[in-house]
């Protein structure tokens, strides 16, 4: 069977067309500090270590990344050994991420991470690195916006940008 000369630049074309969007997504592998951008819940168990005794931790934290190195936390609860808290929102830190998809991650006055990227920012890998602690988790993007007050109003908004009413 033979393709026309015509018929398969048509083809190509639209392979090129199609394939497009995918590669304007960070598809090609390549990570930055714009990867990270949205909305994302944080999970993660291990362990906190104290008088050398190994003591369970656990946290769900909704962190808001800017795109920029910069981070947002509007709302946390951790256990510790059985001891449930909830900070308060408004937290702050900052992030580093490299072309290879790997970075860095520090809470303001607290823990430091590790952070293992997927190239479209949809999925992130956390692992603490202070000393006395053994905790990894899974970051996830549930909404992808920017920080603005577009439905302001709405139950997102106020995780989405703190100033929104």
């Amino acid at each position: 069977m033979k393709i026309s000369a015509t018929r398969l630049s048509a083809i190509a074309a639209l392979a090129c067309f199609a394939a497009g969007p995918a590669l304007a997504a960070g598809t090609d592998g390549s990570c930055s500090n714009a990867t990270m951008q949205g909305l994302y819940i944080f999970s993660a168990n291990g362990y906190q270590v104290v008088d050398g005794a190994a003591q369970p931790k656990a946290i769900v934290e909704m962190i808001r990344f800017n795109g920029d190195g910069t981070l947002v936390v509007p709302g946390v609860t951790r256990s510790v050994n059985g001891v449930v808290t909830r900070a308060p929102a408004h937290g702050l830190g900052t992030y580093a991420l490299d072309a290879d998809c790997i970075g860095t991650l520090t809470f303001t006055n607290g823990p430091a991470f590790d952070i293992f990227a997927a190239p479209r920012g949809d999925d992130m890998w956390m692992i603490q690195t202070n000393s006395g602690n053994v905790l990894q988790g899974n970051v996830t993007r549930v909404y992808a916006g920017p920080a603005n007050c577009q439905g302001a109003g709405s139950e997102i908004s106020r995780f989405v940008s703190p100033g929104c009413q």
